[in-house]
Protein backbone atom coordinates (compact mmCIF):
# COMPACT_ATOMS: atom_id res chain seq x y z
CA UNK A 1 0.00 0.00 0.00
CA UNK A 2 1.50 3.31 -1.06
CA UNK A 3 0.03 6.14 0.96
CA UNK A 4 -0.36 9.39 -0.92
CA UNK A 5 -1.86 11.24 2.04
CA UNK A 6 -2.54 10.72 5.72
CA UNK A 7 -5.03 12.64 7.85
CA UNK A 8 -5.96 12.39 11.52
CA UNK A 9 -9.47 13.08 12.74
CA UNK A 10 -10.65 13.40 16.35
CA UNK A 11 -14.43 13.20 15.98
CA UNK A 12 -17.20 12.02 13.70
CA UNK A 13 -17.73 15.59 12.48
CA UNK A 14 -14.03 15.86 11.55
CA UNK A 15 -14.27 12.55 9.65
CA UNK A 16 -17.33 13.88 7.81
CA UNK A 17 -15.47 17.12 7.03
CA UNK A 18 -12.57 15.09 5.62
CA UNK A 19 -15.08 13.20 3.46
CA UNK A 20 -16.41 16.53 2.19
CA UNK A 21 -12.89 17.59 1.24
CA UNK A 22 -12.27 14.32 -0.56
CA UNK A 23 -15.54 14.74 -2.49
CA UNK A 24 -14.19 17.92 -4.08
CA UNK A 25 -11.71 15.70 -5.96
CA UNK A 26 -14.24 13.16 -7.21
CA UNK A 27 -15.88 12.99 -10.61
CA UNK A 28 -18.36 10.59 -12.16
CA UNK A 29 -16.78 7.24 -12.97
CA UNK A 30 -14.62 7.20 -9.83
CA UNK A 31 -14.89 4.29 -7.42
CA UNK A 32 -13.79 4.84 -3.82
CA UNK A 33 -12.80 1.68 -1.91
CA UNK A 34 -12.98 2.22 1.87
CA UNK A 35 -11.40 -0.23 4.29
CA UNK A 36 -11.52 -0.22 8.08
CA UNK A 37 -12.76 -2.14 11.09
CA UNK A 38 -16.36 -2.05 12.25
CA UNK A 39 -17.08 1.39 13.68
CA UNK A 40 -13.99 2.96 12.11
CA UNK A 41 -15.96 5.78 10.47
CA UNK A 42 -16.38 4.55 6.89
CA UNK A 43 -20.01 5.65 6.66
CA UNK A 44 -19.24 9.00 8.35
CA UNK A 45 -16.65 9.65 5.66
CA UNK A 46 -19.16 8.75 2.92
CA UNK A 47 -21.84 10.92 4.59
CA UNK A 48 -19.52 13.93 4.49
CA UNK A 49 -18.72 13.29 0.83
CA UNK A 50 -22.40 12.91 -0.04
CA UNK A 51 -23.29 16.16 1.72
CA UNK A 52 -20.58 17.98 -0.23
CA UNK A 53 -22.00 16.46 -3.43
CA UNK A 54 -25.48 17.81 -2.66
CA UNK A 55 -27.24 14.80 -1.14
CA UNK A 56 -29.87 16.14 1.25
CA UNK A 57 -31.45 12.93 2.58
CA UNK A 58 -30.23 10.44 5.15
CA UNK A 59 -26.90 8.77 4.40
CA UNK A 60 -26.66 5.52 6.31
CA UNK A 61 -24.71 2.31 6.04
CA UNK A 62 -26.20 -0.07 3.48
CA UNK A 63 -25.04 -3.08 5.53
CA UNK A 64 -28.35 -4.95 5.29
CA UNK A 65 -29.44 -3.75 1.85
CA UNK A 66 -25.93 -4.00 0.30
CA UNK A 67 -26.44 -0.82 -1.78
CA UNK A 68 -28.00 2.63 -1.49
CA UNK A 69 -28.40 5.07 -4.34
CA UNK A 70 -28.47 8.82 -3.91
CA UNK A 71 -29.73 10.55 -7.03
CA UNK A 72 -30.61 13.96 -5.59
CA UNK A 73 -27.13 15.45 -5.61
CA UNK A 74 -24.81 16.98 -8.18
CA UNK A 75 -23.96 13.49 -9.52
CA UNK A 76 -25.65 10.12 -9.02
CA UNK A 77 -23.98 8.22 -6.17
CA UNK A 78 -23.91 4.53 -5.28
CA UNK A 79 -22.94 3.48 -1.76
CA UNK A 80 -22.19 -0.21 -1.24
CA UNK A 81 -21.35 -2.17 1.88
CA UNK A 82 -20.04 -5.62 0.98
CA UNK A 83 -19.43 -6.80 4.56
CA UNK A 84 -22.33 -9.28 4.59
CA UNK A 85 -21.26 -10.92 1.33
CA UNK A 86 -18.13 -12.29 3.03
CA UNK A 87 -17.04 -15.45 1.23
CA UNK A 88 -19.64 -14.89 -1.52
CA UNK A 89 -17.88 -11.71 -2.64
CA UNK A 90 -16.42 -13.23 -5.81
CA UNK A 91 -19.71 -14.73 -7.03
CA UNK A 92 -22.11 -11.93 -6.01
CA UNK A 93 -20.21 -8.73 -6.74
CA UNK A 94 -19.72 -8.72 -10.54
CA UNK A 95 -23.46 -8.40 -11.27
CA UNK A 96 -23.99 -5.96 -8.43
CA UNK A 97 -21.11 -3.76 -9.51
CA UNK A 98 -22.36 -3.70 -13.09
CA UNK A 99 -25.50 -1.98 -11.83
CA UNK A 100 -23.73 0.37 -9.43
CA UNK A 101 -20.66 1.36 -11.44
CA UNK A 102 -20.85 3.62 -14.40
CA UNK A 103 -19.31 6.62 -16.06
CA UNK A 104 -22.14 8.81 -14.71
CA UNK A 105 -21.91 7.64 -11.05
CA UNK A 106 -19.53 8.11 -8.14
CA UNK A 107 -19.40 4.83 -6.23
CA UNK A 108 -18.32 4.30 -2.62
CA UNK A 109 -17.59 0.69 -1.63
CA UNK A 110 -17.18 -0.21 2.05
CA UNK A 111 -15.54 -3.59 2.72
CA UNK A 112 -14.31 -4.07 -0.87
CA UNK A 113 -12.23 -7.12 0.00
CA UNK A 114 -9.99 -8.02 -2.92
CA UNK A 115 -12.07 -6.47 -5.68
CA UNK A 116 -10.24 -5.93 -8.91
CA UNK A 117 -9.28 -2.28 -9.01
CA UNK A 118 -8.88 -2.49 -12.78
CA UNK A 119 -12.64 -2.95 -13.23
CA UNK A 120 -13.26 0.73 -12.54
CA UNK A 121 -12.47 3.81 -14.57
CA UNK A 122 -10.61 5.38 -11.64
CA UNK A 123 -10.07 4.16 -8.10
CA UNK A 124 -9.32 5.97 -4.86
CA UNK A 125 -8.38 3.71 -1.95
CA UNK A 126 -9.01 4.85 1.61
CA UNK A 127 -8.22 3.08 4.87
CA UNK A 128 -9.44 4.20 8.27
CA UNK A 129 -7.93 2.91 11.49
CA UNK A 130 -8.72 3.53 15.16
CA UNK A 131 -6.02 5.42 17.03
CA UNK A 132 -7.66 5.33 20.47
CA UNK A 133 -10.74 7.16 21.68
CA UNK A 134 -12.33 9.11 18.83
CA UNK A 135 -9.07 9.49 16.91
CA UNK A 136 -8.76 7.98 13.45
CA UNK A 137 -5.93 7.78 10.93
CA UNK A 138 -7.22 8.06 7.38
CA UNK A 139 -4.91 7.13 4.51
CA UNK A 140 -5.59 7.77 0.83
CA UNK A 141 -3.79 6.21 -2.12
Amino acid sequence: MRSIESHETSSQSETEALGAGIALRLAPGVVVYIRGDLGAGKTALVRGACRQLGVAGRVTSPTFTIAHRYDDGIHPISHLDLYRLGSHLDSEVPGLLEEELGPERITFVEWPGDLDENSAVAVLNISIEHRGGDKRLVKLW
